[in-house]
């Protein structure tokens, strides 16, 4: 799709170009980490030592504590997504080497999160042929498609994920909602591809609270087709590029970290700032949520913290 830039009431159209070096675009995403990917920088061009003799281009900790690797492109090529794939593999066999890493660059007390290492692929485009072999092997990759222009402005969009490597049957159910059943096509194959599970959060609250968490979820998935669901040990996690609303399950209530910066909103009663309180899960906005009420009223909320991302 084009992209044209508003004067004074005409569409002008935006030329693409292109970055001259693949490190300008390393470099920018390196300086605005927390703004697209909600990642804290570990490092760039990190040396696999001489026996694997390569470097990782940019090393990141995710807002999960997990490890990220991102690789560049200024032209479309299969060796991208090679390196990335060989990069995934060597890092699950040193872990010690990012732990160090990650030590030295954001502190000693910094945990990490191995049951998921997210690798991020970013070009001007892929051949099918690339698109066909990354589904095919289901591997743990996501695709990310750049376009700058003349004018400034950088396009950045998501075109393989690792859910859609997986497969779901789609048996349509008469009377049902079709949003609501591709939303359960969505959560069947985040089931199937993390280390927890969503059941693992539900499995020991009374049917009240289930009856909650399942509408929200459904709700939080039918959003948008890019939402993700994430379960974590103690929270699962909604994002598109990052999260926008974590979910903490508890015998009496569900408890949403959204990311909204409490100053800039009205709080709901149930509502509380933890930008400055410790807790599972990323978000500065707490709600409480004990009963459909409160459930319909944090609907908008989860929608504002959705957009606030870029979704």
């Amino acid at each position: 799709m084009p992209l044209f830039q508003l004067d004074n009431k005409k569409m002008v159209l935006a030329r693409p170009t292109n970055f001259k070096l693949e490190k300008e675009i390393q470099a920018l995403i390196e300086n605005n980490l927390k703004t697209v990917f909600n990642c804290q920088f570990v490092g760039t061009e990190f040396s696999t030592g001489p026996e694997h003799a390569g470097r990782i281009d940019t090393l990141a900790l995710s807002e999960d504590g997990n490890p990220v690797i991102i690789e560049y492109k200024r032209v479309e090529s299969s060796e991208l997504i090679n390196q990335s794939l060989y990069y995934l593999s060597w890092i699950k066999d040193h872990k010690g080497d990012f732990q160090i890493a990650t030590n030295k660059a954001l502190g000693k007390n910094i945990e990490v999160d191995w049951s998921d290492v997210r690798v991020i692929c970013i070009a001007p485009g892929y051949k099918k042929f690339d698109l066909h072999a990354v589904h095919m092997m289901g591997a743990n990759i996501e695709l990310w498609q750049y376009r700058l222009y003349e004018n400034g402005s950088l396009y950045l969009e998501e075109v393989f994920k690792k859910a859609s490597a997986l497969s779901v049957s789609s048996t349509i159910v008469e009377g049902k909602n079709p949003v609501m059943v591709e939303a359960g096509k969505k959560a069947a194959i985040t089931r199937a591809l993390g280390s927890y599970t969503f059941e693992e959060h539900v499995k020991t609250v009374d049917e009240d609270i289930k009856s909650i968490v399942m509408d929200l979820r459904d709700f939080i998935l039918s959003i948008d087709e890019a939402v993700e669901e994430t379960p974590k040990k103690y929270y699962v996690a909604y994002k598109v590029t990052q999260n926008f609303v974590c979910v903490e399950v508890k015998k009496n209530r569900v408890t949403l970290f959204l990311k909204l910066d409490p100053k800039e909103i009205s709080i709901p009663p149930n509502g509380r700032d933890v930008t400055d309180i410790g807790h599972y899960g990323t978000g500065d906005l707490e709600l409480n949520i004990k009963d459909k009420t409160e459930l319909e009223d944090a609907y908008k909320h989860i929608k504002m913290a959705f957009d606030r991302i870029g979704g």
